[in-house]
């Protein structure tokens, strides 16, 4: 089987997995897309690592939305999905591995840090497709999904200790608000990105990001 059949079965597995909104094969394109575009701008970068692991690293993201312990963690769980996957196609075992490295580092909350140049490349396109335009929107999508509240004045510290488990995992993502997001997460993305053209892209979409909600909070209190 030839690379780019490889990659026709892979997203056609992940079509069928994908059921959320926020977390859709939509999504899984606008990363790859990023990975592409960040993966110019640096030097040896392999895209037999890299393709797969964009088109595999939310494979697991319908079972962590749909656990109320707020114990999966969708890039661990995905690693062992897509290793299977990957073993199914007939992948190499280094390349499996490889791939695993990059699906288990692209998330903040994991405890594990990419240590390739195309792991830190989807830890940056995932993290950016989370701000700017697409971020609001995807933000959204998931309030709705999850029945969360438009409000604007929660206590950061006491929803915090009182809905959250081990590195940062949410109990009941219900209870999560779009600024709450905005403001314990979306603002610190841009200075944990790796790769200067992808620090360059989320400067410019958290810009983007801070005018809308500003704007939003403006028009929640009666004042625009």
């Amino acid at each position: 089987m030839d690379t780019e059949m490889k990659h026709k079965k892979i997203i056609e597995i992940v079509q069928d997995k994908l059921t959320c909104s926020a977390h859709n094969l939509d999504h899984v394109f606008r990363v790859y897309n990023l990975c592409l575009l960040i993966a110019q701008h640096e030097k040896d970068i392999d895209l037999e690592i890299l393709i797969p692991s964009a088109l595999l690293h939310d494979i697991a993201r319908v079972e962590e939305s749909q656990d109320k312990t707020g114990e999966i963690d969708h890039a661990v769980l995905g690693s062992v999905i897509a290793e299977d996957i990957l073993r199914t196609l007939e992948y190499e075992e280094e390349k499996i591995e490889k791939i695993k490295h990059c699906i288990i580092t692209h998330r903040f909350r994991t405890g594990n840090e990419p240590n390739t140049m195309e792991a830190k490349i989807l830890f940056d396109s995932d993290k950016l497709d989370v701000i700017g335009a697409s971020g609001i929107a995807r933000t959204f999508m998931l309030a709705g999904q999850f029945g969360q509240r438009l409000t604007v004045n929660e206590s950061l510290d006491e929803y915090i200790k009182g809905n959250t488990v081990e590195n940062g995992r949410l109990k009941d993502v219900s209870k999560h608000t779009p600024f709450i997001e905005y403001e314990v997460k979306f603002k610190k993305i841009p200075d944990k990105l790796y790769t200067d053209k992808a620090k360059e892209i989320g400067k410019e979409r958290l810009k983007f990001m801070d005018e809308y909600f500003n704007r939003l909070k403006s028009e929640i209190e009666g004042i625009k």
